[in-house]
């Protein structure tokens, strides 16, 4: 029987906002004050929202299960599947020995840690977001640093903050390309809005990342290659986005950055050498020493993750997508597909909410990401049975996080079918003319509910264009902050944390990176504001 949201369950616009922030509110508590370990904290998050929507939302007990399983399902697939593929994939490379030659490389391009930052976390780590995303950059980049003798708090919290400015173009483009058909706006257009914002996070999120390190006196030192890492980046984000769409501007930036900053080391270097017990006046020295591999054992070493771009990347042309998902298994979820109706403001008029669980094992990034594992034991030579111990030893230092993923998905899910998520986007509408300025701030919170700036995007992208044409304002605007803003809310979703924690060996300890993260995400979101408020009321040529 189908039933239909309400977004004002308590008659009372302040009150049934307030009662929608509850289940946020246990997550935060649960997370930054008692510091639970994250599967903790989402399953009595879980289990918070199931209580609100049934007996707040008045929605059936049924369909709250099944939401919940739906967005289970989802945590698992696609998102843990590329999860454990990309953990894999970084586990054989440590198996092997190849790691410590990596470790080496980057140290004979740069020992010292700053650099290191730039080079991982910014620019290395942005070039896996370009083709996948899902947490797989965050993992690797965290593993890597960790690899490097960096603390798993620092590392992982790092590699989280670094993980901004690239989203909204992750995946070949696809948050962006979702924005425009949910809104029916030009897909070029929200690209070109909103390659008017993110350049600034581009810009001076190495230098956020290094001050976050290793304070002002350590950033200037590295001033220079913090300049050419950012200024190349955000350059051309930019005019990819503007000129050529929403699918390369990720991976041109990130390579672009990633260039620059190599080829700007071989010509200079830091007066001093930044350790984490301090500065150290023989960086040069060092720097040198540190390079003592061969040319044939870096390629070999870093052949994995070029192996891992290049299969990814594949996996993301259209032609070759379509093609892959010929195979997929789509079934609707029953009792939930099309039982749950949308209304009013977030639909022109009843409108079913679907519920398909699309199994696209072929075509998904994590597939991809396992060829790629594959790929590199047969050049490795490590054996089947050498790959079954570290596969299963991976599983074992997952397992909580999938579960934390799985319950973090399950919330997110029952927030939508509710219809809990659109009262908090509704509340957000009241703000009349000051709605450029929360705007963004709608796309943090539905990264931070979803996990995904393409989720996100899907969830507020209608109800952000709907609120904009009410207000006299350009719905591309609104709908480019959207995405732009939900980048700054990637750092502190529960999955991004879980993925970051359980990459460094920290499962349970998810409340401490989102200590690290909590105060960059928010500054980040409120600067977006900012600009997307100049952007309506005074800086309105940047609109396309």
């Amino acid at each position: 029987m189908p039933w239909a949201q309400v977004y004002d369950p308590f008659s009372n616009t302040l009150v049934s906002t307030l009662m929608a922030t509850l289940p946020i509110l246990v997550l935060f508590y649960t997370l930054a004050v008692k510091r639970l370990p994250g599967y903790r904290a989402s399953i009595i998050t879980v289990a918070a929202a199931v209580l609100l929507s049934v007996a707040g939302y008045r929605m059936p007990v049924s369909k709250a299960v099944l939401a919940a399983v739906f967005g289970a399902m989802n945590g698992l697939f696609p998102i843990g599947w590329l999860i454990v593929a990309a953990v894999f994939l970084f586990n054989i490379t440590v198996r092997t020995g190849q790691f410590e030659v990596i470790k080496r490389s980057i140290s004979g391009v740069a020992s010292d840690r700053r650099l290191q930052v730039l080079l991982i976390a910014f620019c290395f780590s942005s070039l896996l977001e370009a083709p996948a995303g899902f947490g797989a950059p965050v993992a690797i980049a965290a593993a890597m640093l960790v690899g490097l003798g960096f603390n798993p708090v620092h590392a992982a919290g790092l590699a989280l903050l670094a993980n901004t400015a690239p989203v909204a173009y992750a995946a070949i483009g696809i948050p962006v390309i979702t924005a425009g058909k949910i809104t029916g706006l030009s897909i070029s257009g929200i690209s070109q809005m909103t390659a008017r914002q993110l350049p600034l996070l581009g810009l001076i999120t190495p230098l956020w990342l290094v001050w976050t390190m290793a304070g002002w006196r350590g950033t200037l030192e590295v001033l220079p290659a913090v300049l050419v890492t950012g200024t190349s980046f955000a350059v051309v984000l930019g005019l990819t986005a503007n000129y050529l769409g929403p699918e390369l501007p990720a991976m041109a930036a990130s390579l672009a950055a990633l260039a620059s900053l190599v080829v700007f080391l071989k010509v200079w270097k830091p007066r001093r050498l930044w350790t984490f017990s301090g500065l150290n006046v023989s960086g040069v020295t060092e720097t040198a020493s540190a390079s003592g591999v061969s040319t044939r054992d870096i390629v070999k070493a870093w052949s994995p993750f070029v192996i891992l771009v290049i299969i990814i990347s594949i996996w993301g042309i259209p032609a070759v997508k379509n093609t892959l998902d010929q195979v997929s298994i789509v079934f609707p979820i029953p009792g939930l597909h099309n039982l749950v109706i949308k209304g009013s403001p977030v639909a022109d008029q009843p409108t079913p909410y679907a519920a398909v669980f699309t199994f696209n094992w072929l075509s998904s990034a994590g597939t991809a990401t396992f060829l790629a594992a594959f790929i590199t034991m047969a050049l490795l030579r490590v054996t089947p049975a050498q790959g079954a111990a570290i596969f299963s030893d991976t599983i074992r230092q997952l397992a909580a996080s999938l579960l934390t993923i799985a319950m973090m998905l399950a919330f997110a899910y029952i927030a939508n079918y509710s219809g809990l998520s659109t009262t908090l986007g509704i509340a957000a509408t009241v703000t009349g003319g000051f709605f450029p300025f929360f705007s963004p701030l709608l796309g943090w919170l539905g990264v931070f509910l979803t996990g995904s700036d393409t989720s996100s995007n899907a969830l507020f992208g209608k109800l952000q264009q709907v609120t904009a044409e009410q207000l006299g304002i350009d719905p591309v605007l609104t709908v480019a902050s959207n995405a732009s803003g939900g980048v700054t809310g990637k750092m502190i979703s529960p999955q991004s944390l879980a993925v970051g924690a359980a990459a460094v060996g920290l499962t349970g300890r998810e409340s401490d990176l989102f200590r690290f993260t909590i105060k960059h995400s928010v500054l980040m979101a409120i600067i977006l504001g900012i600009l997307t408020y100049l952007q309506a009321n005074v800086l309105s040529w940047m609109i396309p």
